[in-house]
């Protein structure tokens, strides 16, 4: 079978489907990766046939606050709209959508007859259970919480609404709106597994079936990856360091975010690892080096902590490695994580970005290291993800659900 899974979005958007693409080729199936170009290395790695979509989402410059997260958003899903559909092959058989490509996916599907799943990395789907991901932790009760979710979800339909319009006309399919399209994913029963851990977050109760949480899809990383010997000659000289890294958050911040971690480490009496990540992290000293993109499975079980922006693969990748977290988060999903992690005990309280300083952040940093009980809950996680299957859970749904169809086209609106 040929499969195409298409993501877009940052490194933790897209890396986790290069492990899932390579447990589907060592499954039988033909295997591609459409995502943005700056990850077709990732995809090189994993072996994936790679198709370029024509967007960059570090075009759109820094973003922190809601507001800027729509604009970037809504510039970001125009620019991907413009060539989502070439990215499909006819001869393509079935196709694995993220929730950023999805919304645009669906209509491709309708005009190809290629059959889709949802593979997500956060839940979208409204429940009682939480708020939505991208609007905090408070709960606001079963009933708020699930009225948020379909706001939430209205947002996202007015996110990208000039795109899908544009994709129909180039399909040459009748208008419909973004919302409608939506609900009638939602009528037809449309599948979507979801890549977390239900240690992190157990499946909502009142989610209708054909929604699935399998576990984690890992990054893909080769056999023969090792740590650069620079960070091993590091990590042989002295105790277990923390890693410090915002991912791709905070660009143009890293002087700033630098000269804290390093305070904070030494207020703390810890060794450290910056990594550079699109904020630029970059310190020298005896006690602190600066490293770049690197397997978090080759380097995190070798920490005693993680500070992070709290994104979904970062999170999942501390606790799979048994290490503690502190979080700073800093937009979208990243609270909704921290609060998971620090609801499990494997993080202190989160440290919102803007409220970042070094004696906050080494007093965290202190705490986690020195007190057993946030190892032991991460390590407890950590058991629990060795029993999940994420990417086999898909390779099994995949031979149950390729006979699927696209829903049939409703009424325009």
């Amino acid at each position: 079978m040929r499969i195409l899974i298409a993501t877009a979005g940052s490194r933790g958007d897209v890396a986790p489907y290069t492990g899932l693409g390579v447990a589907l080729r060592r499954a039988g199936h033909e295997v591609a990766l459409a995502a943005t170009e700056t990850f077709e290395p990732l995809a090189d790695e994993a072996g994936l046939e790679f198709r370029p979509l024509p967007a960059d989402h570090r075009a759109h410059g820094a973003v922190r606050g809601r507001r800027e997260l729509l604009r970037a958003a809504a510039a970001f899903v125009t620019e991907l709209g413009e060539g989502f559909a070439e990215a499909v092959d006819r001869d393509t058989d079935l196709l694995l959508l993220s929730a950023t490509t999805a919304p645009l996916g669906w209509h491709v599907a309708e005009a190809t007859g290629i059959p889709g799943i949802g593979v997500y990395l956060q839940p979208t789907t409204p429940t009682g259970d939480f708020p939505p991901t991208v609007t905090g932790t408070r709960s606001l009760g079963r009933f708020g919480n699930r009225a948020a979710g379909r706001f939430a979800l209205g947002m996202a339909d007015r996110v990208f609404e000039p795109a899908v319009a544009r994709l129909r006309a180039r399909l040459e399919l009748p208008a419909l709106t973004a919302a409608r399209m939506r609900r009638r994913q939602e009528e037809s029963g449309w599948p979507v597994l979801h890549g977390f851990s239900e240690a992190l977050v157990p499946r909502p109760s009142d989610w209708p079936a054909g929604l699935a949480v399998t576990g984690p899809w890992w990054p893909y990383v080769g056999g023969d990856r090792r740590l650069p010997a620079e960070l091993e000659d590091f990590l042989a000289a002295g105790p277990p360091p923390v890693l410090v890294g915002f991912g791709s958050m905070a660009g143009g911040e890293g002087e700033r975010l630098s000269g804290i971690a390093v305070r904070a480490l030494r207020r703390a009496g810890l060794r450290g690892v910056l990594q550079s990540g699109s904020a630029g992290l970059a310190a020298e000293g005896d006690d602190v080096l600066t490293v770049g993109d690197l397997p978090h499975a080759l380097l995190f079980p070798r920490l005693a902590a993680v500070v992070h922006h709290a994104g979904a693969g970062t999170t999942a990748a501390a606790l799979r490695a048994g290490v503690p977290s502190v979080t700073v988060p800093v937009t979208a999903d990243q609270p909704f994580w921290a609060g998971r992690l620090a609801a499990v005990g494997a993080a202190p309280a989160p440290i919102p970005f803007r409220s970042l300083t070094a004696e906050g952040l080494g007093d965290a940093l202190a705490r986690v290291v020195r007190e057993p009980s946030y190892m032991q809950a991460a390590a407890t996680v950590a058991r629990h993800m060795t029993a999940e299957d994420g990417s086999g859970a898909v390779v099994s749904a995949v031979g149950r659900l390729t006979g699927l169809k696209p829903p049939p086209s409703g009424p325009t609106t």
